[in-house]
């Protein structure tokens, strides 16, 4: 696999070539300046896009009878012009466990994705998908399996931590773009779900409450630090020799070790946002005091942190999570050398919490 700074798939564009409708027919994913626009051209006064906006993303409405102070004469001409993106749990599961909830849902196309809800003494998190599958191959992910269908619409990522928050009736205080997809590979869309997410006049997540996580595609890293933002940047990493990383990881024949650390250093010069390096541990894989040793010269120099995961087994990957005592080991070498790190607590694990199980054991029939 080869990626180069303009391989990002188009907004509409599917994996296949199939177009997808654009964010003119799409309400959830306008804009209120755009909604506004619209209503104007539609020869209706501004303040109804106001109205409309709260009914999307406030009030979180999946239908345009529900929003009681529009004009039902404007609801149907807008039910008419605009989708209004909806999605269908088709199977939730609930750990035993930790209370983690894991939602697969059906997209208005058929096609179907994963989201996570992970309840901490701080706040629930949502984990989000950005797109349908993924081809970025990573072997020790199910997402990759079947290869990318296509890219998710803003509205189709916002819609995720809707639908939880309406099944669930609870506060979404954090998203992490960590399910299904590499979030870079949908880079337009993947900022337009971050403004509307964040925006003062919907649910108003802080965007230091944002956690974007990409497998290191350098040129799109570096575009996303020109946004400025200040959202949190995840490195999925996973080894700490560009030999090692391309064996578990296709995206690193493309750019090397060498030059994701500086897309890295560059990502934290313009936004002052430390990185966070995701480090999943597999038995004899990467998890030696060779590793930990290499893995601590290698990002040593930044402003860091690093999330020690102990891998969710794959069954058509074969691979094997470390033991405890290799877990502890490799974090003490970290620390002494002055790395800040911690081993993420595991969850979900009874309900096939790993990114990309449940879609691939449903669609297989189990």
């Amino acid at each position: 696999m080869n990626i180069t700074e303009n391989d990002h798939t188009n907004d509409y564009t599917s994996a296949n070539g199939h177009t997808i409708e654009a964010y003119g027919r799409d309400i959830k994913s306008l804009t209120l300046d755009e909604l506004k626009a619209a209503m104007e051209a539609m020869g209706e006064k501004t303040f109804r896009a106001r109205q409309m906006y709260e009914w999307l993303h406030r009030k979180l409405a999946t239908d345009y009878t529900q929003m009681s102070n529009i004009p039902q004469t404007l609801a149907g001409r807008c039910r008419e012009r605009y989708d209004l993106t909806v999605l269908d749990a088709v199977r939730v599961q609930e750990s035993a466990l930790d209370g983690t909830r894991k939602y697969l849902f059906r997209l208005p196309d058929g096609n179907l994705i994963e989201s996570v809800l992970m309840r901490y003494r701080h706040g629930n998190s949502v984990c989000v998908s950005s797109q349908v599958g993924c081809r970025m191959g990573c072997r020790f992910c199910a997402s990759t399996l079947d290869g990318l269908e296509r890219n998710l619409l803003p509205s189709e990522m916002l819609e995720q931590i809707y639908s939880i928050i309406r099944d669930t009736g609870e506060r979404v205080s954090n998203v992490v773009v960590m399910g299904s997809g590499e979030p870079l590979d949908n880079y337009d869309n993947l900022l337009r779900f971050i403004m509307l997410l964040t925006d003062d006049d919907g649910l108003h997540i802080s965007q230091r409450n944002v956690t974007v996580s990409t497998c290191g595609i350098v040129p799109m890293i570096r575009a996303l630090a020109d946004e400025k933002l200040q959202i949190t940047l995840a490195i999925s990493l996973h080894a700490a020799t560009d030999d090692k990383r391309r064996q578990l990881m296709p995206v690193a024949n493309s750019y090397s070790l060498r030059e994701l650390i500086d897309a890295c250093g560059y990502y934290f010069e313009q936004t002052g946002r430390r990185i966070t390096f995701e480090y999943s541990l597999v038995k004899g894989v990467n998890d030696s005091g060779e590793d930990a040793a290499k893995l601590a010269s290698l990002i040593g120099r930044l402003n860091c942190h690093v999330n020690l995961i102990p891998v969710n087994p794959v069954r058509e990957r074969g691979y094997v999570q470390s033991d405890r005592y290799a877990v502890e080991a490799f974090k003490d070498r970290l620390e002494k050398k002055g790395v800040n790190v911690t081993v993420r607590r595991e969850m979900g694990r009874d309900i096939d919490g790993a990114c990309g199980q449940l879609r691939r054991r449903y669609m297989s029939g189990n």
